[in-house]
Parts: structure tokens; sequence; C-alpha cells
């Protein structure tokens, strides 16, 4: 008994201290020797400030359902179920929390309640984001903040120090407490070291320190440089020189904004602080500068914000000075606004646990048109996650970096990159046209079949173009008809197409003329053979596409042999060839009552090689011939 008090009262110490790997060990010790709800609590609560949300997950659980609880244990509880996907559980953790805490109102109980809905809904629904671990960027520290630098990522780690622990993001702002100045090498709340600048270069496989005269031994990070890469802002925390006491405690160091330009030798100049640091008051820190450099957003938890901490904007002057800090009321909420981002002028990309979210800080987007800020959108997942999710900086309009310490990573807070993969636009693009002349027909019906799917049907307009969109992974059929042509056909596929794109398919239409002979090419037969060879059967199977692209044609099919035999042997043998011919046509789904079969004999020669005329073979081959024509179009 008299030890488990013992190890709850140092564990207090070193919780109040920010030490929470020791109070962890510690409280667990209590709480084996002797349960109790304070240890519970204290256990969730530090399991909580480490990310360690399975375990956080259970002690709350405990904490909730012991005698006595406080009731903001179900609604941390709650939370935590929240933070590991569990969103049905969660919700009705939510519940029972606003049946025990009455003063709950309206619009936080809705903010609940479509938090879980809409994130079960989210992750059922992903969008076409590829996300990736930067494992060369990452430790198995905390590592976050990524910004782009000439051609460099630099960003905040605090990899010093190992401690084989998951260790704090440092959501809750960099802030130290106790009665004496904290330890130089370690930050208490993680174990590990604290944050500085690392780089890593696009050509390169390391990770280096970032060589910026941050003059403190404590917190440094993260950055955004100038669009010219000579100025940079980050957050800085040190000891002031004349800490302030508050009961014989040194009360809270709070975080701050400098900056430094490079001189002439490019190298980085001593930290110049931010006209609105308060270090003894309040924090200011996640510092982004514009590409202009005239705008700095930053967030701070200095009086009259409307949450924990706010988004705020400072303007440069143009002797260099900043204008009074301007809160965007239009985007902050009661809750925390974190790292925000703005891209191409117009797109700020923020974190806020204070809107409708996967859980923890989620990543919004939000447009500025006309001066005002639009209404902002969460990314969704798996952007989002149960986690949380910031310092989303876009590298190009569809890659780029941000951080998180969604499981599965290698430390608590990773960095990612991710690549949107674009929506497709697929569209289909033609025009129709005269096969004999060129000239691009008007009115012509196109059609676009989609195998096992619907069909479309359009008309082509005064240039004979048409266009279709067209969905992906599939395979169409595309016809192209007018009164007095014959069809064109055309087959195309969207399938493995991977980005937008245009496909282009024109389609000539060759006129009938009823009774005009067409020769097949490459009919042959073997001599005194009627049956239709393999090669015979290639080019009748191209007569039965037309027949089957243009249902409404008749035609008649000769057959025609050269003037060496007997003339009655010759039409003989020539009908039967015809006949041969049209059942194979018929044998292949074209109906008997669209095709005729004629032989012709030798009566119809298209030289002089007749009865009795030396010919070259060559011209005697000109004369054996198979030949169609409509007789119905």
């Amino acid at each position: 008994m008299v030890r488990a008090q013992y190890s709850l009262l140092e564990a207090d110490k070193e919780y109040e201290l920010y030490n929470f790997n020791k109070a962890i060990d510690l409280y667990e010790l209590a709480y084996k020797k002797k349960p109790s709800l304070h240890a519970a609590e204290r256990l969730a609560q530090a399991y909580s400030y480490q990310n360690d949300y399975k375990q956080a997950e259970s002690w709350y659980a405990i904490a909730a359902a012991m005698p006595n609880t406080n009731p903001d244990n179900v609604l941390h509880y709650a939370k935590a179920l929240q933070q590991n996907s569990k969103y049905a559980e969660a919700k009705e953790q939510y519940q029972k929390y606003i049946g025990l805490n009455k003063a709950i109102d309206a619009k936080q109980q809705a903010l609940w309640m479509l938090s879980c809905d809409s994130a079960g809904f989210w992750m059922k629904n992903p969008t076409t984001v590829t996300i990736t671990n930067e494992k060369i960027l990452n430790a198995p520290q905390s590592d976050w903040g990524a910004a782009v630098y000439g051609n460099s990522v630099v960003f905040s780690s605090d990899r010093g120090n190992s401690s084989g622990h998951k260790v704090s993001g440092n959501r809750p702002f960099l802030k130290f407490d106790g009665a004496k100045k904290p330890d130089r090498t370690v930050y208490g709340w993680t174990g590990n070291h604290y944050l500085k600048l690392y780089m890593k270069d696009k050509n390169q496989d390391s990770v280096f320190s970032f060589n910026l005269n941050a003059n403190t031994d404590y917190h440094v990070g993260p950055a955004s440089f100038s669009k010219d890469g000579n100025e940079v802002f980050f957050t800085l925390s040190k000891i002031p020189k004349k800490p302030v006491y508050v009961k014989g405690k040194m009360a809270t160091v709070n975080v701050e904004i400098y900056s430094s330009k490079k001189d002439a030798e490019g190298k980085w100049g001593g930290p110049i602080p931010f006209k609105y640091n308060k270090v003894d008051d309040f924090s200011v820190g996640d510092p982004f500068i514009t590409a202009d450099g005239n705008t700095l957003y930053f967030v701070s938890n200095m009086p009259n914000g409307l949450g924990g901490t706010d988004i705020y904007l400072c303007k440069r002057t143009d002797g260099g000075d900043w204008e009074l800090p301007v809160n965007l009321k239009e985007i902050n909420t009661k809750g925390n606004e974190r790292t925000p981002i703005l891209d191409n002028g117009k797109d700020l990309y923020f974190s806020t646990d204070g809107r409708v979210g996967l859980g923890g800080l989620d990543i919004f987007k939000v447009q500025l048109l006309d001066g005002k800020f639009a209404e902002p959108k969460n990314l969704g997942y798996p952007t989002n996650s149960p986690q949380d999710d910031f310092a989303y900086l876009k590298t190009s309009p569809l890659t780029g970096y941000f951080a998180s310490n969604r499981p599965g990573g290698l430390g608590s807070d990773d960095i990612y990159s991710f690549e949107e993969q674009q929506i497709l636009t697929l569209k289909l693009i033609g025009s129709v046209f005269d096969r004999k002349n060129n000239r691009p027909l008007a009115n012509a019906i196109v059609t676009l079949s989609k195998i096992n799917g619907q069909t479309l049907k359009v008309q082509t307009d005064e240039t004979g173009n048409f266009r279709f969109n067209l969905e992906k992974e599939s395979d169409y059929n595309l016809t192209g008809e007018k009164s007095n042509y014959r069809a064109d056909v055309a087959s195309l596929t969207t399938i493995n197409l991977t980005a937008s794109t245009e496909i282009k398919r024109d389609l000539f239409l060759e006129k009938i003329e009823l009774e005009k002979a067409i020769k097949l090419e490459n009919i042959y037969y073997d001599f005194d053979k009627s049956n239709i060879r393999p090669d015979a059967a290639v080019e009748l199977d191209k007569l039965v596409k037309i027949m089957k692209d243009n249902p409404t044609i008749w035609i008649e099919l000769g057959s025609h042999t050269d003037s060496r035999g007997n003339d009655q042997y010759n039409q003989w043998l020539s009908q039967r060839r015809a006949n041969s011919a049209v059942q194979y046509i018929i044998d292949h789904g074209i109906g008997k009552n669209r095709i005729t079969a004629k032989g012709y004999g030798e009566s119809k020669l298209l030289n002089s090689c007749s009865n009795g005329v030396k010919c070259p073979e060559s011209a005697h081959q000109l004369n054996r011939r198979t030949e169609f024509k409509i007789t119905k179009q």
C-alpha cells in the first residue's frame, strides 16, 4: 500500500514535468499494486500524449468504467475509439457522454455524430490518391514539416537521441514547465532530442543537418522559405535570460517565430524575432511565408482567439515592418488549427481538430475567392486518417508531402509523399468523311456502343465532327452511318489508360452505287474446284462484315472465269463457285434472302482475251475474279 502510494507520488512528479516515459512506468507499477481511478486516468492521458492510441483506448475504457468516474473519461474514451477507427463504438460513447453532460450544445453534438458517420463513409469511398512513406526522410523518432528549399527538402526531426519509444508529434505547443530549466539534450515530453532542422538533396541518398544559426539548444522548426530561398521563417524555443517564475516554478516557455536572411556569402545570419512574439504569454508558430514574401501565415494561442490555436496572417509593409495580425475567423474553430500553407496564392491547406473529420487533426483545403475564404473542405481518406494529419505541402499540382502519425510508420510522426491520381477525363472525338473525296459529312449518325453496356448516338455537325465521353476500363464499337452510304466501323478501348486522354477516331463512309461491281481481291480456287480455300475465306469474311455493318443492303455475288476451256463448262464452274461463296456467307450469319449467287462464266471479260486469242497468264488472271454489287440499299 505504501509502495503504491509512493509510486503514485513519484509518477505525479514526472507527469507534471512532462516526463511521460518515466511517469507511465511508475503509474503502471502503482496500478498493478493497487488499481485506482487516478492511475488509470493518468496512464490514459500519458499514452494519449505519446499518441499510443491502443494503450490510450485501453486505459480510458478502464477509467470510464470505474465507480465515480469523471464523465470526461467517457469523452476521452470516445475519442480514443475514434482514433482507432472504431467509429460505431465511438458514436455510442459520444452519445453516452452527451447523456451524462447536458451542457453540451447541439453544434458540438452534431460535430461528433457527423464525424463518426462521415469518417465511415470516407473510408468506404477513398479518394484516388497514392500515399508513400518517405522512408529515406524518416527515423524512429518524429519527422514532419517538409519544406522545399532549392533541390532539397528541409524538415524538422527529433532524431538526435533515440529513446526506442513512439513519441509525440508535439501538437500541444512545445512548452516547458518545472522548477528548473529543462535538460539541454533530452525533451522530457518525448524522451527524445529536441526538434532540429534536417535536409535531403534530391540527388543524394543521405539526410544532413541543415546549417542554420538558430542560437538555441532547444526546438527549431519547422521552416518556411521565401521563393528565392534567401529568407527563412522558423519556429524556435529558448529559455529567456530572465525566466518568469510562478509560485516557485518557472512559467511555461512558449514557442516563437524567428527569421533569418542570407548574407553576401550565402550564409544564414542570426535569428531575428518576429514582431509579435510574446514568449511569457502565448505561443506563435507554424510559420508560412507566401511566394511574394509579403504575407506571413502562422498559428497562435494569443488571447481573444476562437479556440486553442488559431490561424493568423500578417502583412509586411513596404518598409519591412509587420502590420497587426489578423485572425482568420472564417476558418478558425473552437478547436486547434495548425500548419497553414498557401498554394498558388489561392488554396490554403491547414489542419484542424475542430471540424467534421476522421479523428485528431484532419487536413482541409479552403479556396481564397475575391479576398474571402470559401467553406473548408476535408481532403478525405486516405489523405486523412483517424490520427493526426498535418503540414500538407504541394510541390506540383498532383504531388507533395504531409506528415502523419498514423500506424505503420517508422516513428511517431512520419513524412509521407502523395500523388493525386488525376480524375480520368476520357473523351472520343472524330469526324465523318466521304471516303472518295475526303469531304466532311454533316448529319451522319455516329453510334458508340460499349461492349456489354449502353449505346449512345450523336449527329455530326456541319463540319462532320462528333464527340463522346468515355468510361474507364471499357471496350467500344463505333459506327458511322448516313443514307446512301455504306457504314464504317471502328473499335477503341479505355482499358489500362492511366491519364486523361482524348482519343481520336475518324470514320470514312463510301457512297453506295447500285449495280456497280466491286471486286473482291484474292478470291482463288483450286483448279477445277469450287470449295472455299482458307485464303478466300479471309476475303469473304470481309464481305460478311460489310453486310453486318450495313444490315439493309442486298447483294449479288458474281463469279467469273477466263475464256479458256468450254464455254458451258465455264458457266457451270462459275455458278458452282458463286454458290459455294454465297453458302459460306450464309453460314456466317447473313440471311439467304439478302444475297444471290450468279455464275457469269466467261461472258463478262474485262479485256480482249476471248476464245482463240493468245494472252499472257496475267491477262487471263484479270478475268478470273469474284465481284459483288449492291442491289438494294
